[in-house]
């Protein structure tokens, strides 16, 4: 079982790096991001690092490329949900019609 265990983390690490994809292209799509938790992504983009860091210190590069998709997908989703809700409120998106 050990010589499979390289092939488990890299499949593992590729299942937890992309399943933050589809709320990416949700938030680009509609441009809403009403429902994103901040806290939430910022704690995991926190935890993504450390495990980056942790895998360059071991120099475990499924390790490092795994979570280093991981943590610039979920960026990207800060990022964008950021953008959309400042330009919401500035365009008065929120105002009843």
């Amino acid at each position: 079982m050990e010589q499979y265990a390289i092939y488990i983390g890299m499949a593992s690490g590729i299942c937890t790096g992309i399943s933050a994809l589809p709320q990416l292209v949700k938030v680009i799509r509609t441009r809403k991001a009403d429902d994103i938790s901040y806290w939430m992504l910022s704690i995991l983009v926190a935890g993504l690092a450390g495990w980056v860091w942790y895998g360059t210190i071991r120099g475990d590069y499924p390790l490092i490329i795994t979570n280093g998709f991981g943590f610039l997908v979920n960026s990207m989703i800060i990022l964008f949900a950021a953008r959309y809700r400042t330009a919401g409120k500035k365009h008065g998106s929120n105002t009843p019609v």
